[in-house]
């Protein structure tokens, strides 16, 4: 306890209590609590605390070493005679000891005496020692082994016998001795080493007094440590408090663009990189405030390994105080950051998709610290981690311009997928882009107009084109792998838009192939196709109306002049440009067998029934159910910070390592 600083006020009061108790420790009874908090105890009180508190774990065997070292005579007694108890109680105790007292001698059952080299040279009764080592060497009062006046034995008389140097023809000593250690060695060989007849019989094991925990109990006491361990440091405290805001309001200030000195949020074009760097900072902030937190407490658990507690538990309670932190740093981060830019109506949103990222970076700064040997070489990996979360999260590179062996044009590729960055900074565009107050009553229709203007403008013009290539190509079979293409994407496209717009195809759709097609099926198909693109441009004319009608309605309603104000306050145009991707001059992609959308990828529904979408999908799709792109990209990272919870329960990280 006085080592690691792991104790609370009421931890320590019940320990120093089953000590006095268990262990008969009466000499501190008059110990206050306080005292030992502040560390106002001596060295005799705090080595005799440090032995009960071992001793509480009932061990069997004890080993300890010199456990009266830097002690007074006084309170090397009260040690020595505590674990002379411990002996009586049928526990084996090693204890190695240096200038022992006659009264500490007299405690020990056997005296073991090891020669330089590790050679054996003594064992038997302490104070007969002093007397086999006179005979050894014929002294003339080999048979006194006390004092015959105070009856003490002189324990430092035995060294001198066994460390007795040769006399030079000077009559001094000189630098060997009379008998080595080898030659004692063979004397104890002699007459004193144990000759066993027989395999010694085994005696049943005392019973253990100590009991397990239950797991509630061991996450509270491992919560209490870790959160007094936190406290006690004011400066970590301070410091994890003050970084994210400190943070925010540096990202926010410097992010906060103003046209003609006028701060306008609608006009603050540096509001999409804000997000993303607010992803980064989360992340990076759960992952150094975490990377060391098992890394620290390794000589801890090494000394309570053979406790068999619950590792769970531990893993538990670190998780639960590094959550509520990065739940606070968030809070911090988002009520400094949207004061500063001036964003309105976001901050639930915005708080559960950043506190989210941090917890993934908790997670796996966790992994981090359970998995490697050094500080250095954890702060080493860090980069290799974040580097790729940085260029996959979407912002920097767009996903369409990766290397080709990554890039996937319909779906993001499954690279970034695994990025928690790509999750967190399509959140945050998504629903700030659809649910700001000036939105969010106009979405669905602006999404109904952006789709069929699509289909009306890009995809059907484009579709004519191919039907225009397959007729000029013809039979040519210069142009076969061509024409089989285009064939392939117009059945494809086709199908699909009829089946959304309610026109049927005639019979002619099943010549719609290579040996069939001719002049005749393509007429057919371009009179489907313009059918097809009036329905679709009558459709967004009838959708626009509704919408217009209420957007009169709410400006009628609010003011033309509240209205556009709140437009200005909640809508920013540059991140509109990002999420309707207003900026690419391609709004259409040629795949191998259909034609991508690459115009207003907000309003674009996703393509796959499987989960998978574009980059900025309103929504994802699993079979006919439609999930809101923030549930889904937030159960997502939980689902990731799962899976890491459990490498880093097995350890996965170090097995590998």
């Amino acid at each position: 306890l006085f080592r690691s600083g792991d104790y609370n006020e009421e931890h320590l009061k019940n320990t120093v209590e089953k000590v006095l108790q268990d262990l008969d420790l009466y000499e501190i009874k008059n110990l206050q609590v306080g005292d030992v908090m502040n560390k106002k105890v001596s060295g005799g009180q705090r080595k005799r605390l440090n032995i009960g508190l071992e001793l509480m774990r009932e061990p069997i065997v004890l080993f300890i070493d010199e456990p009266t070292s830097g002690l007074s005579s006084f309170d090397s007694e009260k040690v020595m005679s505590l674990l002379r108890n411990q002996s009586l109680s049928g526990k084996l105790v090693f204890a190695i000891i240096h200038q022992p007292s006659s009264d500490i001698i007299k405690m020990f059952d056997k005296l073991w005496l090891l020669d330089k080299g590790g050679y054996m040279i003594y064992d038997g009764d302490p104070v007969e020692a002093l007397v086999y080592f006179k005979t050894e060497t014929s002294q003339a009062n080999a048979a006194e082994s006390e004092c015959p006046n105070c009856g003490n034995v002189e324990t430092d008389n035995i060294l001198h016998i066994v460390e007795v140097k040769v006399i030079d023809n000077s009559g001094y000593p000189g630098k060997e001795r009379q008998i080595s250690p080898k030659e004692w060695y063979e004397k104890y060989k002699k007459k004193m080493m144990p000759v066993l007849e027989k395999k010694p019989s085994k005696s049943v094991i005392p019973p253990s007094n100590f009991r397990v925990p239950k797991k509630a109990d061991q996450i509270r006491t491992f919560i209490k440590r870790n959160l007094t361990r936190k406290l006690a440091d004011r400066q970590y405290i301070i410091i994890n408090l003050i970084e994210a805001p400190l943070l925010a309001f540096i990202l926010g200030y410097i992010s906060k663009f103003s046209e003609n000195g006028v701060y306008s949020f609608a006009n603050n074009k540096n509001y999409p990189i804000f997000l993303f760097m607010a992803v980064i900072v989360s992340l990076f902030i759960g992952l150094t405030v975490s990377a060391e937190e098992i890394f620290r407490d390794r000589k801890i658990l090494e000394r309570e390994k053979f406790l068999n507690l619950s590792r769970l538990s531990y893993l538990l309670s670190k998780i639960n105080f590094l959550f509520t932190l990065s739940a606070i740093q968030s809070l911090l981060f988002v009520l400094v950051a949207n004061l500063i830019l001036g964003i309105k109506g976001m901050l639930f949103q915005q708080w559960i998709i950043l506190f989210s990222t941090a917890c993934f970076g908790n997670m796996l700064g966790l992994n981090i610290s359970a998995g490697m040997r050094t500080a250095v070489s954890i702060y080493i990996l860090i980069p290799l981690i974040l580097v790729p979360m940085l260029l996959l999260g979407g912002a920097m590179i767009k996903f369409d311009d990766l290397h080709k062996s990554i890039s996937k044009k319909i779906y993001v590729p499954l690279m970034g997928d695994i990025m928690v960055t790509r999750w967190a900074y399509e959140a945050l565009c998504v629903e700030q882009f659809k649910s700001n107050r000036f939105e969010k009553p106009f979405f669905k229709y602006d999404m109904e107009i952006s789709q069929n203007d699509w289909y009306a403008s890009f995809l059907i013009p484009s579709l004519k084109v191919k039907v225009d290539n397959c007729l000029t190509a013809g039979n040519n079979p210069d142009y076969k792998k061509d024409a089989e293409a285009n064939l392939r994407k117009l059945n494809f496209h086709i199908k699909y838009l009829s089946s959304i717009s309610g026109i049927v195809p005639g019979n002619w759709i099943s010549n719609l192939n290579y040996k069939a097609f001719n002049e005749s099926v393509a007429m057919e198909a371009i009179t489907l196709l313009d059918s097809l693109r009036t329905s679709f441009r009558i459709q967004s004319r009838v959708i626009s109306y509704e919408r217009d009608s209420l957007y009169k309605q709410i400006s009628t309603r609010m003011g033309e002049n509240r209205f556009i104000e709140m437009r200005a306050k909640n809508y920013n145009e540059n991140l509109a440009n990002v999420v309707l991707n207003r900026l690419a001059t391609n709004k259409i992609y040629d795949a191998d067998n259909e034609l991508i959308q690459k115009a207003d990828p907000i309003f674009m529904a996703p393509g796959s029934k499987s989960g998978r979408a574009h980059f900025f999908a309103p929504y994802k799709q699993i079979g006919n159910l439609k999930i809101e792109t923030l549930i889904f990209n937030m159960a997502t990272v939980w689902f990731m910070i799962f899976s890491l919870f459990v490498t880093l329960y097995y350890n996965i990280l170090k097995r590998f390592i």
